[in-house]
C-alpha cells in the first residue's frame, strides 16, 4: 500500500509568537509525505514573513495570503485546496509531537472505515507542559452519543478521512461561529464511525489571546445551540429555550429552568434501555460540567449555589469549591476570597505536574 498524502490545513491570523514552532512541528513528523495549507487570513502582523521563509526552505508549504474573512472562511478554503485523501488540522499556536500524523495514519489503515480521529493533548502553559490524562469514558464511548453534548475532540487534534467523507458534509457551517467544530463532528459522527487515540500527539498552548479565551461567551452560546438542537432531536429535553437563554444571562430564572432540564434530561436518560445508555449518561455529567463552569463564570455564588442544590448534585464538585459555595451564598465576600485562594492552588498544582518545554531546534537555514 502507498504511503498516504496528508495535508495539514493551518489557518493563521496575527500568529507570529507561536507560528514557527507550530510550523517546524509539522515540518518534523516522522510521516513525511504531507504537505502544509497554510492560510494568511489577513493578518498585521509578521505571520507571512514566517510563513514565506519557511516555504523557501521546504515545498511542502503552500501559503494562501488574502483579505481577512475569518476562521470558517479559511477552514473551508483550506479543505478544498487540500490533496491529501487525509486532512488534518492544525493550529497556529499549538505543537504537534513528530508521532502524531503517522499515529493517525497507521490508525486509518488499520481501521479504512473511520472517517475522523482525535488524540489526547497535553497543555502548554508558559514553558511548561502539563501532561494530559485518559479519559474513562472514552474507553468505550459511543461517539455519536457523546458529540450531542460537547465537542468530543481538541480541534487541532483531529484527522479527516476523505475515502469515508463525502465532500460536501467536509464544511465547517458559518451558522455556527466559534463552535464549527462541535458541529462538524456530530455530523460526521451521526454517520460514520469515529476513534481516538488517547495518547497525547499535541501541546495544546494556553494564553490569553487564543480564540477559546477571546471569544468564550460565543463560544458557549453557540454550543448550547447546537446542545439544543441535538437534545431535541433525540427527545431529551422539555424546554430548548432555557438553553438559548441562559447562555444570554444567567438569572435565578435560567438557572431554575437549565437545572429542571438537566434534572429532566437525566430521567429520560436513566429510562432508555438500549447499550449506549451508558454513553448518554457520561454525555450528561460532562454537559452538566459545562453548565457548571458557565455559572460559575459570573462569580454570583448564589447562582451557583441554587444551580446545585436543584440539580442534586453537590458531591460531583470539589470538596473546597462546596465549602467556599456554600459560605458564600450568605457571605458573598467569603466566597471570593474562597475562589482566589482555590485558584492558587490549582496554579500550584498545575505547576508541580508539568514539565519543562524542551527548547525545538530550528530547521536548517532558519535559525
Amino acid at each position: 500500500m502507498s504511503v498516504p498524502l496528508v495535508s495539514v490545513v493551518l489557518p493563521v491570523y496575527n500568529g507570529e509568537l507561536y507560528l514557527a514552532a507550530a510550523i517546524e512541528s509539522i515540518l518534523r513528523q516522522d510521516h513525511e509525505r504531507l504537505d502544509v495549507i497554510a492560510i494568511d487570513d489577513g493578518s498585521t502582523d509578521r505571520s507571512l514573513n514566517i510563513l514565506q521563509r519557511y516555504q523557501k526552505a521546504d515545498d511542502r508549504v503552500r501559503i494562501v495570503s488574502r483579505e481577512n474573512r475569518g476562521l470558517i472562511a479559511t477552514l473551508n478554503e483550506g479543505m478544498t485546496l487540500a490533496k491529501g485523501d487525509l486532512v488534518a488540522r492544525m493550529d497556529a499556536d499549538d505543537i504537534s509531537y513528530s508521532t502524531r500524523l503517522s499515529r493517525q495514519v497507521s490508525l486509518f489503515t488499520q481501521r479504512p472505515e473511520l472517517a475522523i480521529s482525535g488524540t489526547g493533548i497535553d497543555r502548554l502553559i508558559g514553558n511548561r507542559v502539563v501532561r494530559g490524562t485518559q479519559n474513562p469514558i472514552h474507553l468505550s464511548a459511543d461517539w455519536h452519543v457523546l458529540s450531542m453534548f460537547y465537542t468530543v475532540f481538541m480541534h487541532s487534534t483531529v484527522m479527516y478521512n476523505r475515502n469515508v467523507i463525502p465532500q460536501g458534509m467536509l464544511m465547517y457551517d458559518a451558522s455556527y461561529v466559534h463552535a464549527e467544530d462541535f458541529d462538524l463532528f456530530r455530523r460526521i459522527t451521526r454517520e460514520f464511525p469515529a476513534a481516538m487515540i488517547e495518547e497525547s500527539q499535541v501541546a495544546y498552548r494556553i494564553h490569553d489571546e487564543s480564540v477559546t479565551n477571546k471569544h468564550k461567551r460565543q463560544m458557549r452560546r453557540t454550543h448550547l445551540k447546537i446542545a439544543a438542537e441535538n437534545l431535541l432531536r433525540e427527545s431529551l429535553i422539555d424546554d430548548p429555550d432555557a438553553l438559548h437563554d441562559i447562555g444570554v444571562m444567567v438569572t435565578p430564572d435560567t438557572v431554575r429552568r437549565v437545572a429542571d432540564c438537566l434534572v429532566s434530561m437525566e430521567e429520560k436518560i436513566a429510562a432508555r434501555t438500549e447499550a449506549s445508555s451508558s454513553s448518554y449518561e457520561d454525555g450528561a455529567l460532562c454537559f452538566f460540567y459545562f453548565l457548571y463552569q458557565l455559572i460559575a463564570d459570573e462569580k454570583q455564588p448564589q447562582l451557583t449555589h441554587a444551580f446545585l442544590t436543584r440539580t442534586g448534585k453537590w458531591h460531583l464538585i470539589r470538596r473546597r469549591e462546596r465549602y467556599g459555595l456554600r459560605a458564600g451564598a450568605y457571605a458573598p465576600w467569603c466566597s471570593r476570597v474562597w475562589s482566589e485562594a482555590s485558584t492558587q492552588l490549582d496554579a500550584l498544582a498545575r505547576y508541580r505536574q508539568s514539565v519543562p518545554v524542551k527548547a525545538v531546534p530550528p530547521l536548517q537555514g532558519l535559525a
